[in-house]
């Protein structure tokens, strides 16, 4: 594009917009968040009461599930908010891990767990819509 003069806004930088955005945004976010959750659960706090049911783990083990999905959270996320090629793909399976997770961990800690599954599910969402532009034009 030829340079006619104008400067460069802010906004054409190179960094994504819309769902995109929403997502980068949402999974850098949530990952610190489950960074949080899940020293909690290495540092067996009693925070939690494990019930028994079928996937019942040891809290410490839950807790490095949760640090270690927090992290690719947070690392996938910038990698959204930076446009990386391999982000949004790894965004939607790392979600979908996050949402897995938070379905098994739901006895534990039920109302965290349905706010951060609903959050996860809206980045997969969000990330499957910015894979397909032409899907989002028609706004």
């Amino acid at each position: 594009m030829p340079d006619n003069g104008r400067q460069r806004s802010a906004y054409d930088s190179g960094l994504v917009m819309g769902d995109a955005l929403f997502a980068g945004v949402a999974m850098t976010v949530s990952g610190p968040l489950s960074v949080l959750l899940g020293i909690t659960g290495i540092t067996r706090d009693s925070v939690f009461s494990p019930p028994g049911y079928a996937y019942r783990f040891d809290l410490t083990s839950w807790g490095w599930i949760h640090l270690v999905i927090g992290v690719a959270l947070f690392i996938v996320g910038v990698g959204i908010l930076l446009d990386k090629g391999w982000a949004r793909r790894a965004g939607i399976v790392v979600a979908g891990i996050s949402v897995i997770t938070q379905f098994m961990f739901v006895p534990y800690y039920p109302v965290w767990s349905i706010i951060v599954m609903t959050f996860d599910l809206l980045i997969v969402w969000a990330l499957s819509r910015s894979l397909h532009p032409a899907a989002s034009a028609g706004r």
